[in-house]
């Protein structure tokens, strides 16, 4: 129990103030603890970054993957946007996921190559699942013909882009604007219309 309330309040630190910021003090005090009672749970502050870094992926990844469970082969337009609303729904209320996409972003720089194999995970997984989807759909006939990888990669820019304005952003008006310009001319793409 006292793993998951350190994790937590690690969360809080490394999220508002990333890995440099965050002190293990600061962590053990919010949990009323001593310092060097975290090395009871963690290894260090390498071990605990690392361990709440997965957990917001594994935030990230159960939320995509219940998302996408869900939506039928029906209306492809629907879920595709819906799924645009889910990043930024998740962004704005989700601390493991604004924590997950800082990190991604601007990962601790001796921790680089350990954030980079996680955010390939993910992405390699996410893939996967949008090309499944990308496929049904063309093959109900519901958008235009092509290789599923093509929309695939083209939606995931489009995500990325979203995800960049999160990050980076802080203009909901702008953030707005990008999604429906994005999707505006993502979905002429692909649809028959």
């Amino acid at each position: 129990m006292k793993s998951n309330e350190i994790k937590e309040a690690a969360l809080k630190y490394f999220t508002i103030h990333g890995y440099e910021g965050a002190s293990l003090s600061q962590i053990a005090e919010e949990v009323g603890m001593r310092k060097q009672s975290i090395y009871a749970h963690f290894k260090g502050k390498d071990d605990l970054f690392l361990n709440v870094l997965r957990d917001a992926k594994e935030t990230e990844l159960t939320s995509k993957l219940e998302y996408f469970s869900k939506v039928d082969a029906e209306n492809p337009e629907k879920d595709l946007y819906g799924f645009l609303q889910l990043i930024v729904d998740l962004f704005q209320k989700n601390e493991h996921v604004k924590f997950w996409l800082r990190m991604s972003f601007f990962p601790p720089a001796h921790l680089e190559k350990d954030i980079t194999e996680e955010v390939v995970d993910i992405e390699e997984k996410v893939q996967v699942i949008l090309e499944e989807k990308f496929q049904a759909w063309i093959d109900a006939g519901l958008i235009i013909k092509e290789a599923a990888i093509t929309p695939t990669f083209a939606f995931l820019g489009v995500v990325d882009s979203i995800m960049l304005e999160l990050v980076y952003g802080n203009d909901q008006r702008r953030l707005n604007d990008k999604i429906a310009a994005s999707w505006t001319v993502f979905w002429r793409g692909v649809s028959h219309k």
